[in-house]
C-alpha cells in the first residue's frame, strides 16, 4: 500500500512539474522590424527565426516580421524598442553608437579583413561585452548576423581613383564617424534613413551610397545608380536585439527559447548571406550596372585617408574598447 501511495505521489509530482514547465511558455507575439525587403538574407533569417521560435514554443510564441522598414527607420525602431512598442529588430551594430558610443568601432573603415575574422570577434568576449552595455539603455543584445562588406555606388562616374569620390553627395548612416570619413574623401555626406534612400537617389538628392551588394541588389539600387565600385571599405555586424522591457517580462523558458533560436539561426543566416553575395553581384552585372574595383595602390591611399578619422574617434570614452578590439584582432593575425 505504501509503495502504491509513493508511486502515486511521484506520478502526481511529475505531472505537476511538467505542467509547471509547460505553463512557463505563454502566448506571445513579437514584432520584428527590419529595413531590407522580402527575399534579402536579413529577411530570410528573420523568417527562419520566427519559424524556429514557433517550433520551440509549440506555436505559442510568434514573431511577426515587418520587412522594408514598414514600422520605421532604424533610429525610430530603436526608440520604439526601448519603449517596448516594437519588440525586436536586426540592424547595423554601428547605429547603436547613438545609445552606447563604443558601438562606433563597428563602423571604423577597414577594421575586419574578412568575414571569418569578424565572426570570431563579435561572437567572442568582445562582441558579448559590447552587447551587455546596451542593457542600461533598455536593449538586450542576442547575437550578430551578417550583412556583408560595404561597397560604393554612384550615378555620376566610374571610381578609378580616390579623387573620383570627391564632390559626390554620398548618403551615409547618420553617425559621426560616417560623416567624418566621407568628408575625408572630399565628398559631401548626406545622413539619411534607409527607407528614404531610393527616392533620394531617384530624385538626385544624393549621387551616391554605400552598402553590401546583397542590399544593392535586393533594393534595386541598380535602377538609380550606374556605377558600383567594390571597395569593401567597411564591415557592419548586424545586432539582433530585443526590448529589455519585453525581455524582463519573459519567463526563463521563454528567454531560453529565443536565445537558442537566435544562436541556431545565426549559422543559417550567415551562410545564406554569404552565398547570396555572389548571386547578387551576378544579377547586378546582368542588369547593366558597371562594376569595377580600385587598384591596390588606390585602396592603400583610401586606407591612408581613413587613418586620421579612426585616430580621431579612438580617444576618450571609447579608447578602452578600441584597445580591446585591436588586441582581439592582433591575436587572430599572429
Amino acid at each position: 500500500m505504501r509503495r502504491f501511495v509513493l508511486k502515486s505521489m511521484i506520478a502526481a509530482m511529475t505531472v505537476l512539474a511538467l505542467g509547471s514547465a509547460h505553463a512557463q511558455v505563454n502566448e506571445r507575439t513579437f514584432k520584428l522590424n527590419i529595413q531590407n525587403p522580402k527575399g534579402h538574407p536579413m529577411e530570410v533569417g528573420a523568417q527562419k527565426l520566427a519559424d524556429t521560435v514557433a517550433a520551440k514554443s509549440g506555436g505559442k510564441m510568434k514573431i511577426k516580421v515587418f520587412p522594408g522598414g514598414q514600422l520605421g527607420g532604424d533610429a525610430q525602431t530603436v526608440s520604439a524598442l526601448q519603449g517596448g512598442t516594437i519588440e525586436m529588430t536586426v540592424l547595423n551594430s554601428g547605429i547603436l553608437a547613438a545609445q552606447v558610443k563604443d558601438f562606433e568601432v563597428y563602423d571604423y573603415p577597414f577594421v575586419f579583413a574578412n568575414s571569418k575574422e569578424a565572426d570570431t570577434v563579435v561572437d567572442g568576449p568582445f562582441g558579448k561585452n559590447l552587447h551587455a552595455k546596451l542593457e542600461a539603455k533598455n536593449i538586450v543584445g542576442l547575437g550578430y548576423w551578417e550583412l556583408g562588406f560595404r561597397n560604393l555606388t554612384n550615378s555620376k562616374r566610374p571610381i578609378l581613383k580616390v579623387e573620383d569620390i570627391a564632390g559626390l553627395k554620398l548618403r551615409v548612416i547618420p553617425n559621426p564617424i560616417n560623416l567624418d570619413w566621407v568628408k575625408a574623401l572630399g565628398a559631401n555626406p548626406v545622413p539619411l534613413a534607409f527607407p528614404e534612400l531610393y527616392t533620394a537617389m531617384e530624385t538626385r538628392a544624393v549621387d551616391s551610397q554605400e552598402n553590401p551588394v546583397t542590399v544593392i541588389n535586393a533594393n534595386k539600387f541598380n535602377e538609380v545608380q550606374k556605377y558600383l565600385t567594390l571597395t569593401r571599405h567597411q564591415y557592419n555586424p548586424q545586432s539582433v536585439i530585443i526590448s529589455k522591457k519585453v525581455w524582463d517580462g519573459l519567463t526563463g523558458d521563454e528567454k531560453k527559447i529565443i536565445s537558442e533560436a537566435v544562436a541556431e539561426v545565426t549559422v543559417f543566416q550567415r551562410k545564406v548571406a554569404r552565398e547570396q553575395e555572389t548571386v547578387a553581384l551576378d544579377a547586378l552585372k546582368k542588369s547593366g550596372m558597371e562594376i569595377g574595383e580600385l587598384p591596390p595602390a588606390e585602396v592603400a591611399r583610401f586606407r591612408e585617408k581613413m587613418a586620421p578619422v579612426i585616430e580621431k574617434h579612438s580617444v576618450g570614452a571609447v579608447a578602452e574598447t578600441v584597445a580591446a578590439l585591436k588586441a582581439e584582432l592582433a591575436k587572430l593575425r599572429k
